[in-house]
C-alpha cells in the first residue's frame, strides 16, 4: 500500500530518506520500502511521523490535497476503539459487514473496537473506500493547530 503523500511530503520537508531512517532509527531501505508501497508503514510509526512534522494524517492517505498542521497526539487504544464503534454503529453497519469489505474476520476485526490489536494502516485506508465522508486525523481524535 502506497501512502499517497508519504514521500511527497518529506520532500516538502527537505528531508532525504536517510534522515526519517536515523529518525526511527531504521536502515533507509525500509522508508524507501513504504515510500514505494513494497512496505506498509506501521500505524504507530506513521503516527510518529505525522506528529514530528505536524502534518495531517488524511494528507498522509491523500484523502486531502493540503495538509494542515494538526497537534501531536499519544496513540490511545480506547479512544480509537470507541471511534471505530461509533462509526459503525453512526453508519448502521455490522462488525460482520465491515470486516467482509476490509476482508477480514469479524473476530479479527472486533479486537480493534475492544482495544485488544491496534488496527493495521491497511484496513485504516480500507476504512476510507466505506465511510464516506470519512477523516482518519478525526478517527484518532487529532486536533488541528490553532492559527494564531
Amino acid at each position: 500500500m502506497v501512502l499517497k503523500n508519504l514521500r511527497a511530503s518529506r520532500e516538502d520537508l527537505d528531508l532525504k530518506q536517510k534522515d526519517i531512517a536515523d529518525f526511527f532509527n531504521l536502515h533507509y531501505s525500509t522508508i524507501s520500502g513504504w515510500e514505494t508501497g513494497k512496505d506498509t508503514i506501521p500505524i504507530e510509526r506513521l503516527i510518529e511521523y505525522a506528529n514530528e512534522y505536524f502534518l495531517s494524517l488524511d494528507y498522509l492517505f491523500g484523502i486531502v490535497s493540503k495538509n494542515e498542521k494538526y497537534d501531536p497526539i499519544d496513540l490511545d487504544l480506547e479512544y480509537l476503539a470507541n471511534a471505530l464503534t461509533n462509526l459503525r454503529i453512526k453508519n448502521k453497519f455490522t462488525q460482520e459487514s465491515v470486516a467482509k469489505k476490509l476482508n477480514t474476520s469479524q473476530a479479527a476485526y472486533s479486537h480493534y473496537e475492544t482495544a485488544t490489536n491496534i488496527i493495521p494502516t491497511t484496513f485504516i485506508y480500507g476504512l476510507t473506500k466505506i465511510y464516506k465522508p470519512f477523516s482518519i486525523d478525526e478517527l484518532f481524535g487529532r486536533k488541528k493547530q490553532n492559527k494564531v
